[in-house]
Formats: structure tokens, sequence, C-alpha cells
């Protein structure tokens, strides 16, 4: 299928090139520039979204097409890599912001050394911070998934002939609709569409780490992965271009609020510079190293001595100096134990700013010793009242205080459960066999409270339901803790899996990527839990019910089946939810 632009044919000029006009000063703002001295040249847009110049009589001969200029985006079918005899270099270059397609500060291109591997690199720049390995055959080994089966619908080759050298995928799933782009933030992602959420759900990001990107934040900031925005500027400076930032072009720089005082000639130095400590961050790579300063003092000296220094620091390895625009400082989570990555650097800042910063930190102190002593009479009277409200609720107590279980589940209060997850506010999620909610007990474990619909059964064979299946034990079967029962609320208590459902994490955007080591785990941790189901237990159970929103997955993504034995607890009506085995 093929779709004619038949509204561009007033920008086609004579010498059959597709152009861009100025209307008020009719100059070229852009033109396709091919080979083509003939005036029966044609644009069309192919279903495959190329775009193509061709001649109108003789539609095998292309004079220009889009795929030879991708952009930021790579369409299935569309090369990525050089055409040795013209010297054209398809590769892929970042937007500058999320609204300005110019070019921006990151291209994906062949590398130029001549290996048969893609680089992701500052634009214009040989320094790369991500490659996918040499091409082995079949796959690159930094993107195992391309070898999963999981992956057939999407064949990618690599050419490397005397006319050629490239990459090129293609999708045989008709129904698959993907977009590769290179983001603003220097990431490579595939986006898959969802006909369900009519959303783009990301499926693959590389580096997985926004800080692994090279000058992700511009000069003289600090870049923390758990962080939203990751860039901040660092003590003493401030943004210098705060639209850019709105729109997540970090890669400007942050300035200076004062000046450094530093005079140099070349006799002498004269500065009143401080340092400022920044403790549990990681240097650029390849720090100059000063082997003739053996304490930080005199690595402190050094610096000063210089006035394009603008950073020091002093560790077992050494000491290290910054000069001039501080690049790639990455914030790491501080640790009792040693961590040979982690440093401190010392930021060079005019003594006016030391001295505001210093004055803050002493007001902090005063503010958190004054909010302490506040704090300590709060105490003292929540104290006092805790005590006469304790005086009048003894009789209450804790909810794990006083409730009576049986084979290690617990039997509780549906007041204490309405309690514990605040009038069952927070909901987690809901299907056939009720809704989920989550819960506290004591103020400080977390539980998720099942409250069961349609389980008509009477209190008695209920609890001896709940008491078999409360001693069925298994890494992969998600742990029941407890039940409640009064009349017909009927109630189970799990215990909390923190990262969700599995379908969060493969149908939401905004979700975790799993790769596919961890989707392979979680399907072997799936079989383990059901065939410990069918085979092991005393009574044979099968779920009938195996779906992403059924595998929980705990906090390291180690996966739990849920609602096992619902047949049990709901009898006879368990037939609305669940056709005949």
């Amino acid at each position: 299928m093929v779709s004619h632009l038949s509204q561009l044919s007033h920008f086609c000029i004579p010498n059959g090139n597709l152009v861009i006009l100025n209307h008020s000063t009719k100059s070229v703002v852009w033109s396709t520039q091919a080979n083509a001295a003939r005036n029966s040249t044609i644009a069309v847009l192919l279903s495959s979204g190329n775009l193509i110049l061709r001649d109108a009589s003789n539609s095998s001969e292309v004079l220009w097409q889009s795929f030879d200029h991708p952009t930021d985006t790579l369409f299935p079918g569309a090369k990525l890599g050089w055409d040795k005899v013209t010297g054209l270099n398809r590769r892929l270059v970042a937007w500058k912001s999320l609204i300005d397609p110019a070019t921006g500060a990151y291209c994906d291109e062949l590398d130029p050394s001549g290996l048969n591997q893609f680089l992701l690199k500052p634009l214009n720049s040989s320094t790369s911070y991500w490659s996918t390995g040499v091409w082995n055959g079949r796959y690159f080994p930094s993107i195992p998934e391309m070898a999963s089966s999981n992956m057939a619908s999407n064949i990618t080759i690599f050419v490397d002939n005397d006319h050629e050298k490239y990459m090129i995928s293609n999708i045989t799933d008709n129904n698959m609709i993907t977009h590769h782009v290179l983001d603003v933030s220097g990431q490579s992602k595939t986006f898959v569409w969802s006909e369900g959420s009519l959303d783009w759900t990301m499926v693959y990001a590389q580096p997985k780490s926004q800080c692994d990107v090279y000058a992700a934040c511009g000069p003289f900031t600090i870049c923390t992965d758990n962080m939203v925005p990751h860039c901040k500027c660092m003590e003493g400076f401030t943004i210098t271009a705060p639209e850019d930032w709105e729109l997540e072009d970090r890669t400007s720089r942050c300035s200076r609020s004062t000046p450094l005082d530093c005079i140099s000639n070349k006799s002498i130095t004269h500065t009143t510079d401080k340092f400022y400590p920044v403790s549990c961050v990681k240097l650029p790579q390849n720090a100059p190293k000063v082997e003739a300063a053996v304490s930080s003092s005199e690595c402190a000296q050094v610096c000063l001595n210089s006035c394009s220094c603008t950073a020091y620091s002093f560790s077992d390895g050494g000491c290290s100096i910054l000069h001039n625009e501080l690049l790639n400082i990455r914030q790491l989570t501080c640790s009792s134990s040693t961590n040979p990555t982690e440093e401190t650097i010392y930021l060079r800042l005019s003594a006016k700013e030391f001295s505001k910063l210093r004055n803050n930190r002493k007001e902090i102190v005063i503010g958190v010793a004054t909010g302490a002593g506040i704090s300590a009479l709060g105490l003292f009277a929540l104290i006092l009242l805790v005590m006469i409200w304790r005086n009048k609720n003894k009789s209450s107590g804790r909810i794990l205080d006083g409730v009576q279980g049986f084979n290690g589940i617990i039997a509780f209060r549906y007041t204490d459960l309405r309690r514990a997850t605040n009038k069952f506010k927070h909901k987690l999620g809901g299907g056939s066999f009720g809704s989920v909610f989550k819960g506290l007990i004591d103020d400080s474990i977390a539980v998720a409270v099942k409250r069961l619909d349609g389980a008509y059964q009477g209190e008695k064979q209920f609890r001896a339901e709940v008491s078999s299946i409360g001693a069925i034990q298994h890494i992969n079967l998600v742990k029941l803790v407890g039940f409640c029962c009064e009349d017909s609320k009927k109630l189970l208590v799990y215990e909390y899996m923190s990262n969700c459902s599995l379908d969060v994490h493969l149908f939401r955007s905004n979700s975790t990527v799993l790769n596919w080591a961890a989707r392979y785990q979680i399907a072997l941790g799936v079989a383990r839990g059901l065939s410990y189901l069918h085979d092991s237990c005393r009574d044979c159970i099968i779920h009938c019910d195996i779906k992403p929103e059924n595998i929980l997955l705990d906090a390291s993504f180690l996966p739990k089946i849920a609602d096992f034995g619902m047949a049990k607890l709901l009898g006879r009506d368990y037939s609305r939810v669940l056709t005949t085995m």
C-alpha cells in the first residue's frame, strides 16, 4: 500500500528534488539533494514508514529515501550502518529536548574503529558509554534477548559486504507495532504498542541506569539513579537554563552562584577559595593523579595553586585533581563497608559562597537542635497521653495479642482488620474472588487482606479449610498468615508482596522492565509452585486460574502463586467464576 503526498507536490522544483520552502522569502529550507535532473519525480509514503522520492514512470528507481536519514527513530526494515560506496553513515541522533527535534547530544552508530558493533556515545566524540558487543553471527552479546525464542517475531541480521555494512531488523508479526528510539536522555529504548491500554509499553532500555549515560547531567551537577529528576546542581551552583531542564534536556551546565577568587601570574597564585566536601560520590574515570601529594592538605594545596582546578579528592588511591568543568559525578548510597568506588570530593568555592553554605549548615543544626528539644517535650507529653490511653484500653491490646489460631494460622477480629487496613482504604487489586487491601498489623507488619465475595460455607467448615490451606508451605506459594470469619464476613490475610503482581511489570509502561533472565526465573518459580500443588500436597490442588495477576513478586522478584485453594474456600459458589474442570 502506498500513499501519494500530493499536498507536497508544489514543493518539487524543476530539478526533481523534494524541498521545503520559506513562503515569505521563497528560499530553500531543506532539500533531498538527490541526483535527479528530471521533472517526473513523485514522493510516496510506503506502509513501512519510508518516504521515498522516485521516478513517476519507473517505480523501481528510488532517487532518495527517508530510511537513509533515520534521525532519532529506527523503523523495522531500515538499515543502521554505512554505505561504503557513498560514505553515508546511517545513525540515530537524539532530539535536543522533548519538543525540539534539533540535533541533540547523543548518537547510536556503527563502531568507527571497524568492529562489528554499535556504540551509544556523545555526538562527535570518541567516548562511548555503552556498546552492543561484537556481532557473533546470531546476536549482539549485550542483547542476549535477541537469541531467545520469544524474539522470533523480530529477526535481526548483520550484513558486511563490499558495498555496505549494516544491521537491519524486520518484524514478522504484522499485528505487532514497535517503536525504537534514541531518547533525549541518551538511552536506547524499544516500545511496543498495546491495543488494550492504547499506549506504548517500553520493553527494552540500554543502558539501564540513567547515570551510565555519558554527561547525562551537565557540568557541575550530580547524577543520582534512584531520584527523579536524576540531576541536581552541586552546592554553590544554580541551573543555567531551567527551561531546558523542564524539557528533560539536562546536558546544559550549572553555573557558579559566586565566581572563584583566584588570580594567577607566572610567579604566584593568590586565592581565598575554600573546599566544600561532597561525600559518597563516584569520580569520573581517568581523573588525573598527583603522585607528589601524599596527604589531603598537600592535595588541597596543589589544587589551590592552579586557578583551573575545581575540585580534588584524596583517598587510598592517592590525590586526584579535577580541572575545569566537572562531569560525570555520580551519587552513591553511603555504606558502612568500604566501597572502592565511593569517594569524597572537595569542591572549590569562593570564600563568600563557602561561608554562606557553612552558615546555612549552622542554621540547620540550630533548627534541628531546637526541633529536637520541642520534639522531646512533645514526646514526653505523648508518652503521658499513651499511658493514659493504655490504662483506658487495656482490654483491647495489640492485634496479635489475644488472637487465637491453630497450625500457625491467626484468627483475626474483623474490627482489627478494618483498623489495620484503615477502613479498607488502600486497595491493591481485585478479581472474581473479591478485593485485596494493604494493611499494617501492629503498625509495622505489612499484609495483604483479601475480602472474599461469595464464600457461603459455615464457620466450622471455613475454619477447617483455612487450616488445611494454611498448612501448605512452599517458597513459590504466597503464605497465608491468618483469617477472619464473623457472620457473613470472611477475610484472608496473606504476606505482603512489595513488587505487586506480574501483570504490572509486563503491561504497564511506568513499571520496572523485566529482563529475559528475570522472566525465565519467574517462569521456573511458577512451575515449581504448580508442581508442588499438583504432586506434593496431601490433597491435589488444581489452581485453574493461573494468570499474571495471580503471580505476585516479592522484594527480590521471587514469584509466588496466589489464590490457590479458592475452590475449597468458596464451596458450591465456585462455579460462578470457573467452568467445570
